[in-house]
């Protein structure tokens, strides 16, 4: 696995690639259930939508999008970021999608999200990570706290999804 970043148990993360672009990755933001709780699934997506994705990380340092790649077998499940960096106020939003639905319920989010944290602590120098959710996203919410957040607060009709006005549980790490 020469291109692995991260190394976990069971996954690996790794940069993104262009051929990731019409692979699997390509059909998540079009499955409503994988959107469910995020913003995609408002436009249709597809490989030109991840190349032009990957051009912007790619001009900027303001990202760090990695790849979840199931070890077993070498498949890309998922991506996760840190995205929003702000090298002064050393803060960053963490955000993840596992694409694949086979291994929702496995811990993935929990083993990936617990590699990019550490890694966004300790090795961006970061103080702050905080992510915020729909508050109807359950598992979101206690993938959060199982990566050491703590909830913050609550923007009220924040999001629209599904022809309604949803709140959005805000959630932060302190690095101590």
């Amino acid at each position: 696995m020469p291109d692995e970043f991260l190394m976990g148990e069971r996954l690996y993360l790794r940069a993104l690639r262009a051929e990731d672009a019409s692979g699997d990755w390509a059909q998540w933001f079009n499955d409503p259930e994988v959107c469910r709780f995020n913003n995609h699934h408002r436009f249709p997506g597809g490989a030109a939508a991840n190349l032009a994705y990957l051009d912007r990380l790619n001009a900027s340092r303001d990202t760090l999008a990695l790849a979840i790649v199931w070890k077993d077998q070498e498949r890309h499940i998922g991506n996760l970021a840190l995205q929003n960096i702000d090298w002064i106020n050393r803060s960053a939003e963490f955000a993840i999608v596992i694409g694949n639905k086979a291994f929702w319920g496995l811990g993935v989010g929990r083993e990936a999200g617990a590699l990019l944290v550490r890694h966004g602590l300790e090795e961006l120098n970061l103080h702050r990570i905080h992510c915020g959710t729909s508050a109807d996203n359950h598992g979101m919410r206690k993938l959060a706290l199982a990566l050491g957040m703590r909830e913050e607060g609550r923007r009220r009709q924040a999001i629209y999804k599904h022809g309604q006005f949803l709140d959005v549980i805000e959630f932060g790490l302190i690095r101590e």
